[in-house]
C-alpha cells in the first residue's frame, strides 16, 4: 500500500512496518496520517499473518522465530530496494512501531546501509539477551527511538538493551522514555519523524547539525 506523493512528485521514500496484530490502516491512522510533511512517498507493507513473527519480541529464539524474521526483514529489504531502484535519488527513512520497530533493528543489522535514517517507536532486539544477536556497523545512522516505561510488550530494559546495541554499532542517536505512556505513538514521536522527514526532503542535515 502506497500513500501521499506519487513516485514521480516524492523528495522522501518512508517505509511504515506495522506492530503484530495491526494492519496497514492502523499505521495510516497511527502514524501517516499525523505526519503534515509534504513530498513523502509512504509505503506500507503487510505480513503475511497477524503479526511479522509469532514470539514475543523478547523471546528466546527458535529455529520458527529465525525462519520468520528472516523472511520478514526480507520482505522491508526487498520493499526498500525496489524504491530505490524506481528513484535512486530519493532518501529513505524506514519507520516502525512495536513489533515492526523490533523488525525493523533487526532489517538494520542484517543490511545496514539499507536507510538513510530511522526511527523506532516502541522497540527492541527480537530474542533473549543471551541470544547471540548479530551487530553491524551503522557508521553515523541517525535513529530515533523510544518507548514507555512500562509499555506491555515491550519492557523498559530489553529497550535500553538496544539502544545499547546500536550506540556500539556507531549510531548517532535520539532517544524518548514516556512514563506511563500506552500502547501507542505520541505527538512528540510524530514530531520526531516529520522533523527526519523533512530534513531528508530539504536535504538538510537531521538534528540540524553534521558532528
Amino acid at each position: 500500500m502506497y500513500k501521499g506523493a506519487a513516485a514521480d512528485a516524492a523528495q522522501v521514500i518512508c517505509i511504515v512496518v506495522h506492530g503484530r496484530g495491526q494492519s496497514q490502516q492502523d499505521m495510516l491512522d497511527m502514524i501517516v496520517s499525523r505526519v503534515a510533511v509534504p513530498h513523502v512517498r509512504f509505503a506500507l507493507p503487510k505480513s503475511a499473518g497477524p503479526g511479522w513473527y509469532d514470539a514475543r519480541a523478547i523471546d528466546p529464539l527458535t529455529d520458527h522465530t529465525l525462519i520468520q524474521m528472516h523472511d520478514g526483514v526480507r520482505q522491508i529489504a526487498d520493499l526498500i530496494k525496489a524504491e530505490r531502484t524506481a528513484r535512486p535519488d530519493l532518501p529513505v527513512l524506514l519507520c516502525g512501531f512495536s513489533q515492526g520497530a523490533c523488525l525493523s533493528v533487526e532489517v538494520l543489522m542484517c543490511q545496514p546501509q539499507i536507510a538513510d535514517a530511522v526511527c523506532l517507536f516502541t522497540a527492541c532486539r527480537i530474542g533473549a539477551e543471551t541470544d547471540n544477536l548479530p551487530l553491524k556497523q551503522l557508521e553515523g545512522l541517525k535513529i530515533y527511538a523510544s518507548c514507555g516505561d512500562d509499555d506491555p510488550w515491550i519492557p523498559a530494559v530489553a529497550h535500553h538493551r538496544m539502544i545499547g546495541d546500536l550506540t556500539r554499532a556507531g549510531a548517532r542517536l535520539r532517544t524518548d522514555m514516556f512514563p506511563g505512556r500506552p500502547h501507542t505513538v505520541t505527538d512528540t514521536e510524530i514530531a520526531a519523524l516529520s522533523d527526519m522527514l523533512h530534513a531528508l526532503a530539504d536535504g538538510t542535515a537531521i538534528w540540524g547539525d553534521d558532528a
